[in-house]
């Protein structure tokens, strides 16, 4: 019997007369003999606007962030009061105005200055300032009582002033104390999400 041969397929040969021209790659432009590539433009980004921060926050930040313990703060406020109080009586001969207006700042950059574990001590530090700084400007004289029952009268005369700054010192405190603890909650949760958690493992049932 005749066995078929079988012809492998043979690639297509170029027509005679016909120049085989090179594979233009994906994404370019032919000119001539000469081959372009075409360079992909990159995507414009939206630029990032950043808005700039208010005056008052600039002028926070310019200022000196000390840390001072409970008890240098409260010293610190005394001292700065004390200060005031006998400018006060030098200049404007004892002015409550004055002395007053300059006791909400102080309370204010008191409460900012303690470091975060001495805030409670903020609100406390700060009648007692008022307080020292008064003794200049109260105007008693004959003797301990006289000058004791001219501090009374001049606290009750001002009390507006030191309830105004003793809140001052208050609701700056409670707003750190409340940062504070944000921060914390947010650091434990961002510890906790990088432990493994490990599966719970249930008892077996009990075969009669």
């Amino acid at each position: 019997m005749e066995q078929h041969k079988t012809r492998k397929p043979q690639p297509r040969r170029p027509a005679a007369g016909r120049p085989q021209g090179p594979v233009t790659p994906p994404g370019a432009l032919v000119e001539g003999a000469a081959v372009y590539r075409v360079a992909a433009r990159p995507r414009p980004g939206r630029p990032r606007v950043e808005r700039p921060a208010p005056p008052v926050v600039v002028a926070l930040r310019r200022l000196p962030n000390p840390r001072l313990t409970g008890l240098g703060a409260g010293l610190f406020a005394s001292a700065v009061m004390l200060v005031i109080g006998f400018l006060d009586w030098l200049i404007l001969d004892g002015s409550p105005l004055a002395y007053g207006l300059l006791f909400l700042p102080v309370s204010a950059l008191t409460a900012l200055w303690v470091r975060t574990a001495d805030l409670v001590t903020a609100p406390i530090s700060v009648p007692i300032a008022f307080a020292v700084g008064v003794v200049p400007i109260s105007g008693g004289t004959g003797g301990v009582g006289g000058q004791a029952m001219a501090l009374v009268t001049a606290l009750a005369v001002h009390a507006g002033w030191l309830y105004g700054g003793t809140l001052v010192a208050g609701v700056i405190a409670s707003v750190r104390k409340v940062r504070d603890m944000g921060r914390r909650q947010r650091a434990a949760a961002a510890a906790g999400g990088g432990k493994p958690v490990r599966p719970v493992r249930r008892p077996a049932p009990e075969r009669g």
